[in-house]
């Protein structure tokens, strides 16, 4: 792979790799574009195959992050970070010290969170080395219930404009992954009245909680071709693709997983087979703006953070109507809706103030 044709390619700014010869730490830093501010954006511990992978993940996630943060109305820009380890055997304190170095080396130009494989504990003992930490138990602390609102609201949206009602009692709802955010949007789902299949790759620790919940069982590769009203991807990414599409049963894709869409061109081919796809970064955007609201003036307020998340139903209804209204894919309606955004707030930010 050349890096430097990859960030031409994605955009970014900056590409940092660090290693550590005491614990072993692998990590990249992806920092995509700082024109409405400092990249936010969580840290992820996974066992990548090959650096390869691990390099296109943090490029495509931090890019996420811009539109992302964009999309919701922040001032901050996009980033994101990788470990490139198995969090169930490696993970330790030193590791993660040797982690937090790294982000405090960055100076600001980067704020760190927690993502896939790590939780608010592990980015306590990040920010033992560094100032540079959202998502502490002490201010935001865990965001996944604020991920799964916003997917819950983004739902809604997606349901009136298919089923002319945002009324979910009644629907089915077959969710990939229960980890966080997904065992949590399946609790909000069994109290709208929603009927639920679910699966997980770890069946050992997801199952019981399917049992609570009442929910039907699935095995891994059987959740795409369930007949239901709405899919939820709440794993990982590139899961909507030429090989799954076509299992598809349901009318709506609403989940939290990032990058959902393997490559651009799968947004197309589910319109075409009427599939209304809410993009991925504007419907799990609620961690994120629970995250930021720690960097307002005056702290954080959990209020005032909820009533933001919640307002993610409306930028979905007005995305999927511009796709509707524009005849475009729904990620294309979102990219544009981000991109002026930073075009609009980069030019205002460009004229000179003194000091």
């Amino acid at each position: 792979m050349n890096i430097f044709d990859e960030m031409e390619k994605y955009g970014h700014e900056e590409v940092v790799f660090w290693y550590d010869k005491t614990t072993g730490l692998k990590a990249i830093v992806g920092i995509h574009d700082t024109t409405l501010g400092p990249a936010l954006g969580g840290c992820r511990m996974w066992p990548y195959k090959t650096e390869d992978e691990a390099i296109t993940d943090v490029l495509r996630l931090s890019r996420g992050m811009t539109y992302k943060n964009a999309a919701m109305g922040l001032d901050l820009g996009g980033g994101k970070s990788v470990i490139w380890a198995d969090s169930r055997t490696d993970k330790n304190e030193a590791l993660l010290r040797a982690f937090g170095r790294l982000i405090e080396s960055l100076g600001g130009r980067y704020i760190t969170a927690e993502d896939v494989g790590i939780n608010a504990d592990d980015m306590a003992i990040v920010a033992r080395e560094s100032r540079f930490v959202g998502g502490l138990k002490e201010t935001s602390g865990d965001p996944s219930p604020a991920t799964a609102l916003g997917v819950l609201e983004g739902m809604k949206a997606a349901a009136q404009m298919v089923y002319g009602s945002p009324d979910l009692k009644g629907k089915h709802v077959a969710i990939q992954g229960m980890g966080h955010v997904g065992s949590i949007l399946a609790g909000m789902l069994k109290d709208e009245g929603a009927r639920l299949t679910v699966t997980d790759i770890h069946p050992e620790e997801s199952r019981a909680r399917a049992e609570e919940l009442g929910a039907a069982w699935v095995e891994p590769d059987a959740i795409f071709g369930v007949e239901a009203d709405i899919f939820a991807p709440c794993a990982l990414g590139a899961i909507l693709n030429d090989e799954t599409i076509p299992q598809l049963k349901v009318r709506i894709v609403a989940g939290s997983a990032n990058n959902q869409l393997k490559e651009p061109r799968h947004g197309l081919e589910l319109m075409k087979r009427n599939i209304v796809y809410v993009p991925d970064y504007v419907i799990n955007g609620g961690g994120v703006v629970n995250v930021a609201d720690e960097f307002q003036q005056g702290g954080y307020h959990e209020e005032r953070a909820y009533a933001r998340v919640r307002q993610i139903g409306r930028q979905v209804g007005e995305i999927l109507n511009r796709s509707r209204e524009d005849k475009i894919p729904t990620q294309d309606a979102a990219d544009q809706m981000a991109e002026n955004r930073i075009h609009t707030l980069g030019r205002v930010q460009s004229t000179y103030l003194p000091e």
